[in-house]
C-alpha cells in the first residue's frame, strides 16, 4: 500500500478527508505520518486519534528556513513516503524542499488560481465583488501556488455572505477534490513532467481536468 505524509499547520480538516478516504479505500495508501510546524495544530491530535505518527518540528531551533526544511525533509524520509501532501500548511517551503520532492509534492490553495495566491484569499474574492470562488490542487514548485493545477473546484458567493460562509463552502469541496486527486497520483493516472500536469497520459489544460 503506497505511503502519505502530510504536513499541516493548523485545524487538519483536509488531512481528515485524506484519513478518511484512506480508512474507505478510496485512496489505495495511508497515511504514515503527520509534520507541523505548530505544537498545537490541531492536525497532530487528528493524527494522533488516528494512530498516525505526529511530529512537531519547531523551526525556532534552526538558522533558518533552508535549515529547518533540510531537517524536516530528513525526518519525513525516514517514511519513505510515495507522496507528500501539504494541506494547510502555513511555511513557504525553501527551493531545497520543493526540489527534493519534486514531482510527489501537492497542494490545495483556497482559491481558483491563478487568482488570489498567498493568504486571505475568501476576503480578497469578497472584497473584489466575485460571484464565484473555489479552491484548486495543484503540484508544487518553486513558485509560491503556482505548480501546474490539477483539478478545481467552484463555489458560488451569494450578496450578504461573510467571509466564514465562502470558507466553509470551499472547505466542502476541498474534502472531496483533494482525497480524489491523492488517488488519481498514487494510482500513477497523475504526473508532472516539463512543468505540466499530465493524466491519463494526456497534458491538462491550464485551469486543470476537466476544466470549462
Amino acid at each position: 500500500m503506497k505511503k502519505i505524509v502530510v504536513l499541516v499547520s493548523g485545524a487538519g480538516s483536509n488531512l481528515q478527508s485524506i484519513i478518511d478516504a484512506c480508512q474507505q479505500n478510496r485512496i489505495n495508501g495511508h497515511v504514515v505520518a503527520v509534520f507541523s510546524n505548530n505544537a498545537n495544530a490541531y492536525g497532530l491530535q487528528r493524527a494522533k486519534q488516528a494512530d498516525i505518527p505526529a511530529h512537531f518540528i519547531n523551526p525556532k531551533a534552526y538558522a533558518d528556513r533552508t535549515s529547518y526544511d533540510v531537517a524536516l525533509f530528513k525526518a519525513i524520509d525516514q517514511y519513505a513516503p510515495d507522496v507528500v501532501v501539504l494541506a494547510g500548511y502555513m511555511r513557504i517551503l525553501s527551493p531545497e524542499f520543493v526540489q527534493h520532492y519534486h514531482g510527489c509534492l501537492l497542494n490545495i490553495h483556497p482559491s481558483l488560481l491563478p487568482k488570489y495566491p498567498g493568504l486571505h484569499t475568501h476576503r480578497k474574492a469578497i472584497e473584489n465583488g466575485d460571484q464565484e470562488h473555489g479552491t484548486s490542487v495543484h503540484f508544487v514548485t518553486e513558485e509560491l501556488d503556482g505548480g501546474p493545477i490539477i483539478l478545481q473546484a467552484k463555489v458560488p458567493i451569494f450578496e450578504g455572505d461573510k467571509e466564514e460562509d465562502v470558507i466553509k463552502r470551499v472547505q466542502s469541496q476541498e474534502h472531496n477534490i483533494y482525497p480524489l486527486v491523492i488517488g488519481w497520483f498514487l494510482n500513477q493516472r497523475l504526473v508532472m513532467e516539463g512543468g505540466t500536469a499530465i493524466m491519463d497520459g494526456n497534458v491538462l489544460p491550464p485551469q486543470g481536468y476537466a476544466s470549462e
